[in-house]
């Protein structure tokens, strides 16, 4: 049985769940994609289930039948702590949403999003109230990423999709249009879904977007990696995301810190979001070849994450 998500409005303030409302006449009729948005990288992982299979990596699934595995991959799994809606109510606008059917689940269709472990509360139980929420605040763009699909067969995706178009309906942004904040607002559309597969032609459905992140847990090196591809220009007239997220590497050298007993990923973001925060203040929004857009990262709810990209915008 699916845990409830909460729905309430708990922790709601006007100064951030309503940004976008709020923002000045001149950057109402711009693409969004040259506005700075606060977006969550990893959205539901405050959701996993220490007890669920192991989802990834690969060479750590044959170890599912020990605790001890499973509590090593969540400590390092785990990159947000705030709820879907107190990310909502926060000023969150994008979210990275991984979706995986689990094996031999007595439901055929549903499914759970997961990072490293499964979570505890589906997929349609979330969007849910990400519907809700929209219709609450219908000045409010949201932009969804659902991306990865794994153990997700042709049969899967069409039930997705045709629950995506029920579920938000006429608040869907199709692709063939620029989206602006005033031609949102005027046509009552504030969701817009990207959708990472390629059989994906449906025309309320956009493909996916582009994410800038550094592969390494020196923020540093992140900093760098970032600069270096916004100098060889953004993509044009499409959403990209520029990800301040932690990387851990894929080789052996992973067990220097996974092997760290009080060490976490939420513990290495902490220590480095203050640095990453500081290069976030250099950038600049706009249709400029090195301007950011999109801007994602953990623990949305920590060192005002969210009003320090917003502020780009001034």
């Amino acid at each position: 049985m699916a845990v409830v998500v909460d729905q309430g409005q708990k922790g709601e303030r006007s100064g951030s769940s309503n940004w976008m409302s709020g923002l000045p006449d001149k950057l109402q009729n711009i693409p969004l994609w040259n506005l700075a948005i606060p977006g969550s990288h990893d959205t539901m992982t405050y959701d996993l289930d220490v007890n669920s299979h192991i989802m990834e990596p690969d060479q750590l699934k044959r170890w599912d039948n020990l605790p001890c595995v499973h509590k090593i991959i969540y400590k390092w799994a785990v990159t947000q702590e705030a709820t879907i809606t107190e990310q909502l109510d926060a000023g969150v606008r994008y979210f990275d949403l991984r979706i995986a059917r689990k094996p031999n689940d007595s439901d055929p269709t549903r499914l759970f999003f997961y990072h490293g472990l499964y979570t505890q509360t589906d997929v349609e139980s979330v969007l849910s109230v990400i519907n809700d929420w929209a219709e609450r605040h219908p000045k409010e763009i949201l932009i969804l990423a659902l991306s990865h699909f794994k153990e997700m067969q042709e049969l899967l995706h069409n039930h997705l999709i045709n629950f995506i178009k029920t579920l938000f309906g006429a608040k869907l942004f199709h692709t063939g249009e620029t989206p602006t904040l005033k031609c949102c607002w005027e046509s009552g559309r504030n969701v817009i879904i990207s959708y990472d597969y390629k059989a994906n032609q449906h025309p309320e459905l956009w493909m996916n977007l582009t994410y800038y992140y550094g592969r390494s847990m020196d923020s540093a090196e992140i900093e760098s990696q970032l600069d270096d591809k916004l100098k060889l220009g953004r993509p044009l007239n499409c959403f990209f995301i520029c990800g301040l997220n932690l990387t851990l590497p894929e080789n052996v050298e992973v067990v220097k810190y996974i092997l760290r007993p009080c060490n976490t990923l939420a513990k290495a973001t902490l220590r480095s979001l203050p640095t990453l925060l500081e290069w976030v203040k250099k950038q600049t929004p706009g249709a400029g070849e090195t301007c950011v857009n999109i801007i994602a990262s953990d623990l949305v709810n920590r060192d005002d994450f969210v009003s320090t990209v917003i502020k780009l915008n001034d």
